[in-house]
């Protein structure tokens, strides 16, 4: 055996120990033989070291590390293993990450787990641990009013549009699970059915993907595929439960049994499906996207309701509805004709229009029907 730096690896070298993530999850078994392909994964999750079937003493690491001195191949191997975990979690400064930087951290493992999945096994593990990260902050997460910096981030990014709405799905997924009573033992997996929903889209050709016009209907057909692809991918990966798997295939089926790909309907739509196709149709009118500017959240809650009549579950649409305007009770807002004032009171019977304080006057949005929320201002 002898390990080497992955930068003097070649296609064509046969590993001679399994490859293991940051987190020790398997990304490479004993045996395969690199090609390519193999090399860029490698690269994406920054691997520092592999182990190379051959003879002889380990070759120094010279060139990838500075170091001329030989170092043991058990010591550098965990030695690089301690520094791809070194970071994970912390900000630059080594402090704990805040919130924003670990949604950002979320977003680069995306961008790596979605361009290698036809080629890697996932890495559930580091995926699970990075969720953990941004659940212990979930406080400061609303599906109404994304906070600020990521706000920013969404807008000037529209390259990574798709990692921060699975983001988005994935924590909202998980509130909803919540509230509407799944086991709090579940909430790991429904999370990670958001976060992955939309995986399959990385075997749909990207000007299809990022397509700022209507679809033809072989390029809808093609798209439609991607909740199958989705589930091709996760189907054999370890760490996932049958849900998640289900979750991805099905999250665009509808009630009604007028979704895709499968057509089913009604109980034969696995719950995680149910909840993660709200946490997508709300995320996917709310978040800014360069060609298509963010709906007011306010105004996407009204559309779930009427969707909810034969197309979404009526029972998790009413539970999200209720919970995440409870919790904007004092919210700073503006509404469509430029007044800004701030919410009072929110009626059950009226949750999408609350009592706003505008300049001292009481707005009853349930009564003014020409008048909406158009903006969070803060959370």
């Amino acid at each position: 055996m002898v390990l080497i730096p992955v930068s003097q690896a070649k296609p064509g070298d046969r590993l001679d120990q399994d490859v293991r993530t940051m987190l020790g999850g398997v990304l490479m078994y004993k045996g395969r033989t690199l090609s390519v392909q193999d090399m860029e994964v490698l690269k994406a999750f920054m691997v520092k070291t592999v182990a190379v079937e051959g003879e002889g003493e380990p070759e120094s690491a010279e060139g990838a590390t500075g170091n001329t001195a030989a170092v043991p191949a058990k010591d550098r191997f965990e030695d690089a293993a301690a520094e791809d975990r070194e970071g994970s979690g912390t900000a630059a400064n080594g402090k704990p990450a805040g919130f924003v930087e670990l949604w950002m951290q979320m977003v680069q493992l995306l961008k790596n787990v979605f361009r290698t999945a036809s080629m890697a096994k996932l890495p559930i593990l580091e995926l699970r641990q990075q969720m953990e990260w941004l659940l212990a902050h979930a406080e400061q997460y609303s599906p109404l009013f994304l906070h600020p910096g990521i706000k920013e981030l969404v807008a000037a990014e529209e390259a990574d549009y798709l990692y921060h709405k699975s983001i988005a799905v994935a924590l909202t997924s998980h509130l909803i699970g919540q509230w509407s009573g799944q086991p709090v033992k579940e909430g790991m997996q429904i999370a990670l059915a958001g976060l992955l929903h939309d995986i399959g889209k990385t075997r749909v050709d990207e000007d299809i993907v990022n397509k700022q016009g209507a679809l033809t209907d072989s390029e809808r057909a093609e798209m439609n595929r991607h909740a199958h692809y989705a589930y091709e991918i996760l189907r054999h990966t370890p760490g996932l439960n049958e849900g998640v798997k289900l979750g991805v295939l099905q999250h665009h089926e509808r009630m009604d049994g007028s979704g895709y790909p499968l057509g089913v309907s009604g109980e034969k739509i696995h719950p995680y499906a149910k909840i993660v196709a709200v946490a997508d149709m709300f995320h996917a009118m709310t978040l800014n996207r360069g060609y298509k500017p963010a709906a007011s959240p306010y105004v996407v809650l009204e559309q779930l309701k009427e969707e909810s009549f034969g197309k979404l579950d009526p029972q998790l649409v009413s539970t999200f509805i209720q919970k995440v305007t409870h919790f904007q009770q004092g919210s700073a807002v503006q509404l469509n004709d430029g007044r800004v004032g701030r919410i009072i009171f929110t009626e059950e019977r009226h949750p999408t229009r609350p009592w706003v304080s505008v300049d001292g006057q009481i707005v009853h949005l349930s009564e003014q029907r020409h008048l909406w929320i158009e903006k969070v201002l803060n959370g």
